[in-house]
């Protein structure tokens, strides 16, 4: 049994400010951005990033891309290199795990038995991939995406002629399947909804990525499940709700991201679809704060709360964080964005379009090159490209603004963008 242990801050905290302690819990994007944008911003105290993978932060969105696809080293997901930690005195605990938080005390136990003290505990804590459960997941050729060592089983399996069955059409999904057809293997997508990508997209947008993968040599299912899963060890064959059959050599699951709110609900924290936190990034206790795919996380630009799990939400919720810690808040209000790399197709994706009644097509999708415009009112509230980046800056402007569009002028590829903005 390990010996429990303090750890004590370091020789170079001396004086008040420099005797407040930063714990972070998990080393993802949005922990990595609490962390650096706590110094950028002068703090002077201990700043801890506790990790449960034995690697250093590392980016997410390419391990189902570039780095699927064998384009990018392991070097390059890394957040920051190492002497960047050095530099800026950031301790980062890899392959530990926060197991009990004492609120009251301001404590944290890891699993080696160290127990540290906090000034400020930041829940960092990220999302896991939502599973099947048994008896599938103890076939051996099923993968999941989510982690660098989730990757690094399943890329060797990648070999081209093989038959790959893509459970799930959402973005993670599609993207694998984007990877795998370009790597000569046998690509089959089943999706339960109706259409790809039911969720978050309009018909149009589904219509042209069912097409796009088909043309590239990829099987579509959609509106269909596996009903029966044949194999020993490995999965061999599957049934699908829809009467065919596909035979299988290995298994991705794409079926989305439940928030990790374990910690949180154990110490008694407010959860609600993800850890419930303000627009500073404070949960219901002060002292400790919720960011990333974890946080159900205030918006004052939404006017509601949202768990978004992406990328630049991770980073201005982190440097939120940050700023409330140095007790210089300043509420999140930025407009959500996202963005999706399938074949030599680029979507990018700014606001929500949970609430829309309206879409406007600009471009032909037949030129995989256009953009899906929503609208709430006649206000700008989403727009999806697809290949067109200028377009996308242009778009999350508009809508940072609020702005009515003229839906005419808005579908006219002849008409500038900004130019279909109706007059205040």
């Amino acid at each position: 049994m390990l010996e429990n242990r303090i750890s004590e801050p370091s020789k170079r905290m001396n004086g008040d400010a420099k005797a407040t302690t930063t714990i972070i819990v998990g080393a993802g994007q949005a922990g990595a951005e609490v962390a650096f944008s706590l110094r950028q911003l002068k703090y002077e105290g201990r700043i801890v990033v506790i990790g449960d993978e034995p690697v250093l932060p590392y980016r997410r969105p390419p391990l189902s891309k570039a780095y699927l696809q064998g384009e990018i080293e392991r070097d390059a997901l890394l957040i920051r290199q190492p002497g960047m930690y050095e530099k800026f005195d950031v301790e980062c605990l890899t392959a530990l795990r926060v197991e009990a938080v004492d609120r009251p005390a301001k404590r944290v136990s890891l699993s080696d038995g160290t127990v540290m003290r906090y000034t400020h505990l930041v829940l960092a804590t990220g999302g896991r991939v939502r599973k099947l459960g048994s008896p599938v997941d103890d076939f051996s050729n099923v993968h999941y995406i989510r982690t660098l060592a989730d990757i690094d089983r399943l890329q060797p399996d990648l070999v081209a002629g093989k038959r790959l069955l893509v459970v799930g059409g959402g973005f993670i999904g599609l993207e694998a399947a984007a990877v795998a057809a370009k790597r000569g293997l046998d690509v089959t997508v089943v999706e339960m909804a109706e259409r790809l990508l039911q969720r978050v997209v309009a018909p149009e947008l589904s219509a042209f990525y069912e097409a796009a993968h088909a043309r590239r040599g990829v099987t579509i299912h959609t509106g269909a499940g596996v009903s029966h899963w044949e194999g020993d060890d490995v999965v061999r064959r599957v049934d699908l709700s829809d009467g065919s059959s596909v035979g299988v050599d290995l298994v991705v699951v794409g079926i989305g991201v439940l928030p990790e709110t374990a910690l949180a609900e154990s110490i008694g924290l407010e959860v609600d679809n993800g850890i419930v936190a303000n627009e500073i990034s404070q949960t219901s206790d002060p002292a400790i704060l919720a960011v990333g795919d974890c946080a159900n996380h205030a918006n004052v630009f939404l006017g509601r709360s949202a768990r978004l799990e992406s990328v630049p939400a991770a980073q201005e919720q982190g440097r939120t964080a940050a700023r409330t810690i140095l007790g210089d808040p300043e509420p999140h209000a930025a407009v959500p964005w996202f963005w999706s790399d399938q074949f030599d197709l680029k979507l990018q994706m700014a606001g929500l379009t949970t609430d829309y009644d309206d879409a406007v097509l600009r471009g032909r999708p037949e030129d995989e090159a256009f953009g899906v415009f929503y609208l709430k009112d006649g206000v700008l509230i989403s727009g999806h490209m697809v290949n067109r980046p200028k377009d996308f800056g242009q778009t999350r402007k508009l809508i940072a603004t609020r702005q009515a569009m003229d839906p005419a002028k808005l579908s006219d590829e002849s008409c500038p963008l900004p130019d279909a903005a109706l007059p205040e």
